[in-house]
């Protein structure tokens, strides 16, 4: 497959694929080095008839959680948080639960520490949404409160997602997250959607964007084949699962609370949603 072709591709995947639900022509396969394939949800996973259509939605509704789940005294909460009237809702019923925000149940750990409030945003390099809430995400992170411990986490539905999962986790582990901008513009802004048809296809575009931008190519090829990167990818793909994520970009507050700017209405109230739920949590 020429590069043009697969540029092609990906630019349908692009403009198709911000939701798990959409059929993706898959362009290129996972590196042969990535977390549990055996666990994978991938578009081809999705529902593809009406009755189970519906039985997603309503496990969507439910926060996905597992049927043998057993909740605790937290999750009961939660439900009953739902169940409220809109001004006993939280946070003082400006927002509403099931409309603004939906409940996670059962509520899920987190990796904030003590007096922390983990928000969580579940992105991928090659959604225009994603990229076109980067810079309000920018904006927002030099204004949230000290107390909010901010996470990207990419989503991990298939193969494309993965490589650019690899890509990302990759940077984090060089300790050149300054770069993850300009891969973001790179693989919106530049045609060079830093995945192929293989792996080793794939590798190469990356190890060409890291020489690029000042890393060498051993110590990336090093990085990108890592247990650490193995390991932050299975746990990306337990996020993806664990919560349930259908579309991005999505945000996800403190194990408990899941939303984005078509639930919030704009996105100036997404991150005034984010920043209330987060004080909520804070003193709850």
């Amino acid at each position: 497959m020429s590069r043009s072709a697969v540029l092609l591709a990906f630019l349908c995947v692009c403009v198709c694929a911000c939701s798990r639900g959409a059929q993706v022509q898959q362009t290129a396969p996972a590196p042969a080095a990535a977390a549990r394939p055996q666990a994978q949800t991938t578009p081809e996973t999705a529902p593809t008839n009406q009755n189970e259509t519906e039985q997603a939605a309503t496990a969507q509704e439910s926060g996905g959680a597992e049927d043998d789940a057993q909740p605790t005294r937290g999750d009961t909460s939660l439900e009953r948080i739902a169940a409220l009237a809109p001004q006993d809702q939280l946070p003082g019923g400006r927002w509403k639960a099931g409309v603004n925000y939906d409940p996670i149940v059962p509520a899920q750990p987190t990796s904030a520490t003590a007096g922390k409030v983990e928000v969580i945003e579940v992105f991928w390099l090659g959604c225009p949404h994603c990229y076109a809430l980067e810079p309000s995400v920018l904006k927002w992170l030099k204004t949230k409160p000290d107390y909010i411990t901010f996470v990207r986490v990419p989503v991990m539905w298939g193969p494309v997602h993965q490589a650019h999962a690899r890509l990302y986790y990759t940077l984090v582990e060089l300790h050149r997250s300054d770069l993850f901008e300009k891969a973001f513009d790179t693989v919106q802004r530049e045609n060079n959607p830093l995945v192929a048809n293989t792996p080793d296809a794939t590798l190469n575009l990356d190890v060409a964007f890291a020489i690029a931008n000042g890393i060498k190519a051993e110590d990336f090829t090093k990085a990108y084949n890592s247990m650490a990167v193995n390991l932050d990818l299975q746990r990306a793909q337990d996020l993806t699962e664990r919560y349930n994520i259908t579309g991005v970009p999505t945000m996800v507050v403190n194990g408990k609370y899941s939303t984005d700017v078509s639930k919030a209405g704009s996105v100036d109230n997404l991150f005034t949603m984010v920043d209330d739920l987060a004080a909520a949590e804070r003193h709850h």
